[in-house]
């Protein structure tokens, strides 16, 4: 492979910089070293590059996922790069659990031998996930770790909760919580409501994410601890986040592609597809959601990437297991919103680049000289419909299956290597 490639007739698009506009990259071995308007056309390439024509299709950094669940890693990694996704960290609900130094490096030492996304691991808050004992937050934060969370769990305990807050600011590092009280939530399986009583199946009410969102931040106020909230998907909550950030609270908040583009309505008869964690909410909530993601209440969107085998979604809708895929379909659904005119492109990609790459502490996400050589290479406008039998790796899971989006990866390229181009 040519160690120069020169990355020709592209709109480039930098959400970090705000950079929209005709131009190339050049990268060398693993790195970028030069992009702008100069690399617009062939003759701005220097003798000896490869040069790979993008016919005026967006190239931009790879994407940023900063919420996966790891199923098979080689299986994940492929699927990430075939959504145009570059870096991710994964949750630590792994076997075993990233709750010792030794795991953490051997994670990712695993992802690194795969040569494809860049995979970082969150660290467990509690050790074995319990929500008891407080993990060895320093030894995990030097081993690698770059935030805490115990993953698909609330961290219930509210002086556990405290006393994490307390320690990972020391390392400057965020607690990530999944905003939900589990004595409310134990027993349900989709959102509290109309819909949950006509199709006889036990709710979850929206009150118990905004309970842990609620108490937590006045846990951040007491500690000056940096909470983060995931996958907030109530209008409650959101409204708590807002008026928290409003008064100085260090906290911020993510969402999940689910959560602006479907509803409810989306479980139908029993689709199991369609049971997440948390569960799709009412149209009033999904569009709360859209309005803060539009405001910047909410500072970044992750896929929530949950794979699942097949057997454990094909029961009844009660006894099947929760989440759905979304590193494939990462992209395409996140620019509903700036086909639907609720964003701008930059302000679209921003929320999939730069920004959880900043809230991660990533080198990630952003085109500069000297910047890891991670792009994506896509059309924002060719349709296809999504079939999750033909997306790339094991898991099926999908819960927008079936669902016409706008938006094709056209090649994704990790140090400067290109590791996905789609069959065409």
């Amino acid at each position: 492979m040519a160690s120069k490639i020169a990355y020709i007739n592209a709109r480039l698009l930098d959400a970090a910089s705000g950079l929209d506009a005709p131009g190339g990259v050049l990268t060398d071995g693993e790195e970028i070293t030069d992009f702008g308007p100069d690399l617009a056309k062939k003759k701005g390439a220097p003798k000896g590059a490869k040069v790979i024509d993008c016919e005026g299709q967006c190239l931009a950094p790879g994407l940023v996922d900063m919420r996966i669940e790891i199923g098979a890693l080689a299986d994940t990694v492929h699927a990430a790069v075939s959504g145009g996704v570059t870096s991710a960290v994964c949750l630590p609900n792994t076997d075993p659990v990233i709750d010792d130094m030794s795991v953490v490096e051997f994670v990712a030492r695993r992802a690194r031998k795969q040569g494809m996304a860049k995979v970082y691991p969150y660290g467990a808050v509690t050790k074995g996930l319990a929500g008891v004992e407080l993990a060895e937050l320093g030894l995990l934060a030097e081993s690698g770790a770059v935030a805490f969370s115990d993953g698909v769990l609330a961290v219930a305990d509210a002086q556990v909760m405290r006393q994490a807050l307390s320690y990972a600011s020391t390392f400057g590092l965020m607690v990530v919580q999944h905003p939900e009280e589990p004595s409310l939530a134990s027993e349900g399986v989709m959102n509290a409501g109309e819909t949950a009583t006509r199709l006889g199946l036990f709710g979850i009410p929206t009150q118990a994410e905004v309970i842990i969102v609620e108490r937590d931040i006045r846990l951040a106020e007491l500690t000056g601890g940096r909470l983060h909230m995931a996958h907030v998907s109530t209008a409650a909550s959101i409204e708590a986040i807002r008026r928290a950030k409003a008064r100085g609270v260090s906290i911020t908040c993510d969402t999940a592609p689910p959560y602006f583009s479907l509803n409810e309505a989306a479980i139908g008869d029993y689709r199991t597809f369609a049971k997440l964690s948390p569960p799709l909410r009412g149209e009033d909530d999904r569009q709360a959601v859209v309005e803060g993601l539009k405001d910047g209440t909410i500072d970044a969107i992750g896929s929530d990437h949950t794979p699942r085998d097949e057997e454990s979604k094909r029961l009844p809708f009660a006894q099947a297991a929760p989440g759905g895929i979304g590193l494939n379909t990462l992209l395409a659904v996140s620019l509903e919103l700036y086909h639907n005119g609720h964003m701008g492109l930059l302000e679209v990609l921003k929320l999939i680049t730069a920004a959880p790459a900043a809230l991660m502490g990533l080198p990630a996400g952003r085109l500069e000289k000297g910047a890891p050589a991670d792009l994506v290479l896509f059309d924002p406008n060719e349709g296809w419909k999504v079939g999750a039998d033909a997306l790339v790796g094991k898991a099926q899971n999908s819960p927008f299956d079936g669902r016409p989006v706008q938006g094709r990866v056209l090649r994704t390229v990790v140090d400067g290597r290109t590791v996905f181009e789609p069959d065409r």
